[in-house]
């Protein structure tokens, strides 16, 4: 319900104030290009754009960051051993889950392994059947452990400091990233958080409207019946 409530609240501001919504930035800027044209000069930023990238889940598929193209993304970094904080960022995805389970196409949930030698399909596979998480749009993935830490730092920065990946590189983060549908990062939030959480969740129903206005309301989408 923490989740849940103000989630309903946008919706109902989203209904019947579309133009006092505020929609989150692109961050992450790589580039500023000089235009000039018609004598007159412009400036247009380049942001960073998620490279596709393949891993396995706990189903024991390969998947890649493009199989989940047309939803909003939300990266997270845990590894299944973890005792401290990895249990508590996985209660709060389960209820991020649990918000757009009406509508599981506009969502996708990306929890990379950072012990991934570890973090076998087996172990994924035991996990995600413990906290009940749905592989319909929630994988838990592992792979090569230089391939997932450069990911971590290069692509979704996560994690300021250099590292090769080996035996002695660990991360280990509390931050929730989301990706918008065309792989632009669009905000960082504390899963640690519920507050951070909340708003990671409405900033996402915002995402959706901002970038789909030709198609059915947003309140039609996620509380119709399916059928």
């Amino acid at each position: 319900m923490a989740i849940l409530v103000p989630l309903a609240g946008y919706l109902i501001v989203d209904h019947y104030g579309k133009n006092i919504v505020h929609v989150p930035p692109f961050l992450i800027a790589e580039r500023v290009d000089t235009i000039v044209k018609d004598g007159k000069t412009t400036y247009d930023t380049v942001y960073h754009q998620i490279k596709d990238f393949t891993l396995t889940n706990q189903l024991g598929e390969q998947v890649h960051m493009k199989d989940s193209e047309g939803k909003i993304r939300i990266v997270s970094f845990f590894f299944t051993s973890c005792p401290q904080i990895c249990p508590t960022l996985t209660t709060h995805l389960k209820m991020v889950q649990e918000a757009f389970k009406k509508n599981e196409e506009l969502v996708q949930i990306l929890s990379l392994s950072v012990d991934p030698e570890r973090d076998t399909v087996k172990s994924l596979k035991k996990y995600a059947d413990k906290y009940t998480i749905d592989p319909k749009n929630w994988w838990l993935l592992t792979g090569d452990k230089k391939e997932i830490y450069d990911l971590a730092r290069h692509e979704f920065f996560v994690n300021a400091l250099e590292g090769n990946g080996g035996p002695d590189d660990f991360i280990h983060t509390e931050k929730f990233v989301v990706i918008d549908k065309d792989r632009y990062i669009r905000g960082y939030y504390n899963g640690l958080d519920t507050n951070d959480v909340r708003r990671m969740v409405n900033d996402i129903a915002v995402l959706h409207i901002a970038k789909d206005k030709k198609k059915p309301g947003l309140i039609k989408r996620l509380f119709s019946s399916g059928d």
